[in-house]
């Protein structure tokens, strides 16, 4: 079973997906967000491709794990993604997920021009490996 981590944004989406046997993560690639409905359309490809049954997004909380205006955007995209993905979708606390992922890239020395490339499939990938890691 294929699952699919998202780390939704309003400028770049980062994706990871799970291996067949949903034990591990790997980073696919960040797409740009043009709007809620065509990104939807664009992960139903992705979700055919790999042949998906579980997609994973980040949910963003504050601190105090208090969903505010990001988390609101992102419970809305997950409504125009289900009008395209009858699986399952699971949101997933994302609470320092962009911290580690930094920390990634500085132990990996990715240049800062390619940092921002990849900072958000890194970030969909831990996103994802969090959610596996909590299965077992």
């Amino acid at each position: 079973m294929r699952i699919l981590g998202v780390d939704y944004g309003d400028v770049r989406v980062g994706l990871a997906i799970s291996d067949p046997l949903g034990i591990t993560a790997q980073g696919l690639h960040t797409i740009i967000n043009k709007g809620d409905e065509r990104l939807a359309l664009e992960l139903s490809d992705i979700i055919r491709q790999y042949g998906v049954e579980k997609v994973v997004i980040g949910m963003p909380k504050n601190m105090k794990g208090e969903i505010g205006e990001r988390g609101e955007k992102t419970k809305a995209f997950a409504l125009c993604l289900q009008k395209v993905f009858d699986g399952e979708i699971i949101f997933w606390d994302e609470r320092l997920t962009t911290i580690s992922a930094s920390r990634v890239l500085n132990s990996t020395n990715t240049r800062r021009e390619k940092r921002k490339a990849v900072l958000d499939t890194v970030s969909a990938a831990i996103i994802l490996e969090n959610y596996l890691n909590s299965l077992n």
